[in-house]
């Protein structure tokens, strides 16, 4: 190989990374934490079976991870985990990246809201114990806020703690973690595809509008 195909080369993975890692970031939305009694009153607790699902955002066109976040549904309550996310609810309350109240119409349009046209959701979920979940919780609720592009970074790093996902890699990229999770035992896939437009905050407000609807038209106002 020449010196002129291997700078080449390196060119080309460090512009696959730079847009790999721009993507977990990109649109980020930041504010104020909720308080620690309205992420207690909001707390939901599944009957499904102690589990953590990864969720892996992958692009359309170049078929390349661009965003990592993770569910986990531990006895106590179930979260979200969605380290440098853009997808936030002003009903649910999240507090440095951890996003409770995780009941099935809010997890459905946590997933919704990300798949459109130009990307799909690979969802990808394995049981564990009871107290392995715990761990989990209590590890993202401890971890705090994490920096722009260090989605993948932050859940693989928590996830390999983790008594079963040890032989995750640490890594940058969604796509490597995604295929390693897979290969662990027990895992569990599938696929969200929407035709959306390309704009998750007009999925967001279409979602929260129809929960504000079906609220008004429950209490008859």
């Amino acid at each position: 190989m020449t010196m002129n195909m291997m700078r080449g080369l390196r060119a080309i993975t460090a512009l696959c990374a730079a847009l790999t890692l721009a993507a977990c970031g990109a649109g980020q939305i930041s504010g104020p934490n909720a308080t620690p009694e309205a992420a207690a009153a909001a707390a939901y607790r599944s009957t499904e079976p102690a589990s953590i699902t990864l969720y892996t955002m992958i692009n359309n066109r170049t078929n390349g991870g661009a965003h990592t976040s993770m569910m986990i549904n531990a006895p106590s309550q179930r979260v979200v985990f969605d380290p440098a996310g853009s997808v936030r609810f002003g009903s649910v309350p999240e507090i440095d990246d951890v996003l409770y109240g995780i009941t099935p119409a809010v997890e459905k349009a946590y997933e919704s809201a990300h798949a459109r046209s130009t990307y799909r959701v690979m969802i990808q979920r394995k049981l564990v114990s009871p107290e392995v979940a715990e761990q989990a919780l209590r590890m993202v609720q401890a971890n705090g806020p994490v920096a722009s592009a260090a989605c993948t970074t932050a859940t693989s790093s928590i996830l390999r703690r983790l008594p079963g996902f040890e032989p995750l890699p640490q890594s940058l990229f969604p796509d490597k973690l995604m295929k390693a999770f897979g290969e662990l035992p027990g895992v569990t896939t599938r696929e969200l595809r929407e035709d959306d437009e390309d704009d998750k905050q007009a999925a967001v407000a279409r979602i929260e509008a129809g929960w504000q609807q079906g609220t008004q038209a429950r209490t008859g106002q």
